[in-house]
């Protein structure tokens, strides 16, 4: 069993985001067990499950929908993004391996370039460019950026698909990865700089948390600004300790933590890591544990 969590460009359109899902249901063997929208970040994170065969054939039908509805010209959010699919990670699960999804990975990869003319680059394990596996090697500077590097740079042609971004669709970075927690937490301020700050001083990358990838955001809708997380590794850095950090910087600051949220689902340890703390987190139920709704679609 495979894990897939794409991230597409859309999280305001109740009618497209319900085309993408009807995508991904319409495979045989799919168990869509969660999707998450957020209209600031114009975003929507849908997480399935299911074999490897169903896995690749989704992701694939996922994509070419998101052709026919998004068009990147058209698509202004808060989070950074190369595509309308814009990441399509595999996780393994049970019975499978991590050599399983590079393979899946590779796969589906190779057919959004020759079938759907999108660029891919490969990313996290699957990835066989030292300087390119990490997703914000791959985003640095933006989609204009990117286009530069693939036009100037052979180092930076993609891994499939033609040198240059669809002209709607962009580009898809497609890979192999362990779990991990996406965990935002919300300051109530409309500074964005504070929010960015918080960001720099906590991410791994800068000396802070390990396994911690942070990006500070402005949510107008909502009068906030946000801390964005990546917990790459929650063995080494939990829920909890992601929250203290950014909840200790703001006090610094003079800034009061509003909520947090789980984006996605996540596995039951990072989950029981988190009891019996408040981390002003409405979405921390079980329905956001993998695990139960693996059950609920009897799949566990």
């Amino acid at each position: 069993m495979v894990e897939c969590v794409p991230n597409v460009s859309e999280g305001r359109d109740d009618l497209v985001i319900e085309q993408l899902a009807a995508a991904l249901a319409a495979v045989p063997g799919v168990a869509l067990l969660d999707r998450h929208r957020d209209a600031d970040h114009h975003r929507c994170v849908f997480t399935m499950a299911g074999s490897a065969v169903a896995m690749a054939e989704a992701a694939f039908a996922l994509a070419a929908r998101a052709v026919e509805c998004i068009d990147l010209r058209r698509h202004a959010g808060q989070h950074p993004r190369l595509g309308a699919t814009d990441v399509v990670p595999f996780v393994p699960l049970r019975g499978a391996t991590m050599a399983d999804c590079v393979d899946l990975a590779r796969r589906v990869g190779a057919r959004l370039g020759r079938e759907l003319r999108i660029p891919v680059f490969l990313y996290g394990e699957a990835c066989a460019r030292p300087f390119r596996t990490r997703l914000e090697q791959i985003r640095h500077g933006g989609g204009e950026a990117l286009r530069q590097r693939m036009a100037d740079d052979p180092a930076w042609a993609p891994d499939f698909g033609p040198a240059r971004p669809h002209p709607t669709a962009g580009v898809t970075v497609v890979g192999a990865r362990r779990p991990l927690l996406a965990y935002n937490v919300a300051l109530r301020s409309e500074d964005v700089s504070v929010a960015k700050s918080i960001a720099g001083t906590i991410r791994a990358a800068h000396g802070g948390l390990p396994g911690v990838k942070a990006i500070g955001l402005e949510l107008k809708s909502r009068g906030v600004v946000q801390v964005s997380m990546n917990l790459t590794d929650y063995r080494r850095t939990s829920l909890r300790a992601a929250f203290d950090a950014v909840t200790h910087e703001a006090a610094r600051k003079g800034v009061a933590v509003v909520s947090s949220e789980v984006v996605g689902l996540i596995p039951h340890e990072a989950f029981a890591q988190a009891e019996g703390h408040d981390l002003r987190c409405d979405s921390l139920t079980r329905d956001c544990v993998v695990e139960h709704r693996l059950t609920q679609c009897g799949l566990a």
